[in-house]
Parts: structure tokens; C-alpha cells; sequence
């Protein structure tokens, strides 16, 4: 059996991630801040398909919390075959409306922890010959939309370069970039979500299939669904001074600064 860790494992793409890959037979390790939820998400899934399920309580957003994680990873008496880097969150608010607090830890968590964890899986992965790190993104990153599209435009750019970096190694590297997806993510912010057009959702059951069928395939960018694979398509010829425009009237419609 191969093992996975996925962070951020407990709601919406990290809990589709969780489930199907237990589906499929592989070893969890799962990563989240609620202890009580980790427990409870770990006993269900062994329960249900006999799997191995590790809790481990984290916080990305402190060096405690990414230091534990990237111990584990570097545990090569238990090795990691799967990294799923899913945790973060978004802020509700314009450009100097959230504290620089908020702001700074949206960056600990999109950024900083996506690096350390992703090299703390990737360095055991190349000395075995095999394995493969999803850094989930978002559409966002392809528009000019304040420090949480810029964070995900982080995570495409390192994870492609990676991926070129680490080619022959075996192993694979992949920005996931979903849109709207039915998660606690916008409940967590604040956000309100009544106004979001019904076709932009995505279930996250499928898009986690979608997603692993991408990794097998050996793609390094990920958008996995059509209406999302058509709107980028537009973006890449809009002219950056309109889509500037629009990305921030959208943003403060439907998404997170």
C-alpha cells in the first residue's frame, strides 16, 4: 500500500481527496487544525476501507505546525508517496482592507508552507525513484486579483518549475486549479455565496477524479473541468489592463480579495 498526506483534510477538496484515495487502498496521513474532526475523519475511513489513517494536528500557518508536517514527510521509515498541499483560505475584503495580520498568514499558509512541505516530500521522493506533490491553486491565479490570486500564481509558477526541475526523477508535480467549489471555504470567510451563478459550482468528488486522472497523465497544470478550461482560454487573449477590471469587480462579487 502507498501512503498519501493530504492537508486541510477534513472539509471539502482535502475531504474528497481523503475519500478517494481510501477508496482506492491507499494510507492516509491526515492534516488539519480540529483534532476532534481529524479523529472522527480518520476512523471512518479506516472503518470504511480498511485502511491505515493517521491524524496529525497541525496549524500551517506557524513554524510548530509546518515543522511537524515536514518531520513526517521526512520520516523515511514511513514514506510518503502522495503529498496533496490543499489547506488555505481566503480573506474577505479590498487591498488595505484586511490587516496585514491576515494578510501575512494567508502567505505562511499559501506560500511558505507549500514550499517547505512540497521539498520535504520531493527529496525522499527523488532518492526513491518515485512520487507525486498536488499543490491545489486556483483559477485565480491566472487573473490579477490581490494576495490570494497572487499566492495561487505562486503556487502554478513553483510547481511548474518544479515539475521541469525534477523531470526523469519520477517524480510528479501538479498545480490543481479549481474554480467555485461546494466547500466551507466562502462560509469560512464570510462570504456570501447566494450570488454565484449555478454553473460555476464544481462537485468536489468529481473534480478530485478529474485531478488524479491529470497527475497519472503526467500534467503539470491541472483546470479540471470544461467551463473552467474555456474561461481560461479567454482570459489568456483578454488584454491585462481590461481583465484587470473585471477580475476586481468579479473578486468582490463572487471571491475572496
Amino acid at each position: 500500500m502507498t501512503t498519501a498526506l493530504i492537508t486541510g483534510s477534513t472539509a471539502g477538496i482535502g475531504a474528497a481527496f481523503a475519500r478517494r484515495l481510501a477508496a482506492q487502498g491507499h494510507n492516509l496521513v491526515l492534516v488539519a487544525r480540529d483534532t476532534k474532526r481529524l479523529g472522527e475523519q480518520a476512523t471512518e475511513l479506516h472503518d470504511r476501507h480498511g485502511i491505515e489513517a493517521e491524524a496529525l494536528a497541525a496549524d500551517l500557518s506557524t513554524e510548530e505546525g509546518i515543522s511537524a508536517v515536514e518531520k513526517r514527510l521526512g520520516d523515511r521509515k514511513h514514506p510518503v508517496d502522495l503529498l496533496v498541499n490543499n489547506a488555505g483560505f481566503g480573506n474577505k475584503g479590498r487591498y488595505l482592507e484586511v490587516s496585514m495580520a491576515d494578510e501575512l498568514t494567508m502567505l505562511k499558509v499559501h506560500i511558505e508552507a507549500v514550499l517547505r512541505l512540497t521539498s520535504a516530500a520531493a527529496e525522499p521522493m527523488r532518492s526513491r525513484g518515485r512520487g507525486g506533490v498536488i499543490n491545489v491553486a486556483s483559477v485565480a491565479a491566472f487573473v490579477p486579483r490581490g494576495t490570494y490570486g497572487a499566492s495561487k500564481a505562486w503556487v502554478v509558477q513553483f510547481t511548474q518549475g518544479a515539475a521541469k526541475d525534477l523531470a526523469g526523477s519520477g517524480v510528479r508535480m501538479m498545480a490543481l486549479c479549481p474554480g467555485f467549489v461546494r466547500t466551507e471555504f466562502h462560509e469560512r470567510a464570510g462570504m456570501g455565496t447566494d450570488n454565484i451563478p449555478g454553473w460555476l459550482w464544481l462537485d468536489a468528488d468529481k473534480l478530485v477524479a478529474a485531478a488524479l486522472a491529470d497527475l497519472a497523465r503526467g500534467k503539470t497544470v491541472s483546470i479540471p473541468d470544461p467551463r473552467y478550461k474555456a474561461l481560461m482560454g479567454v482570459v489568456k487573449l483578454a488584454p491585462r489592463g481590461l481583465l484587470g477590471g473585471v477580475s476586481s469587480r468579479t473578486g468582490r462579487k463572487y471571491g475572496p480579495q
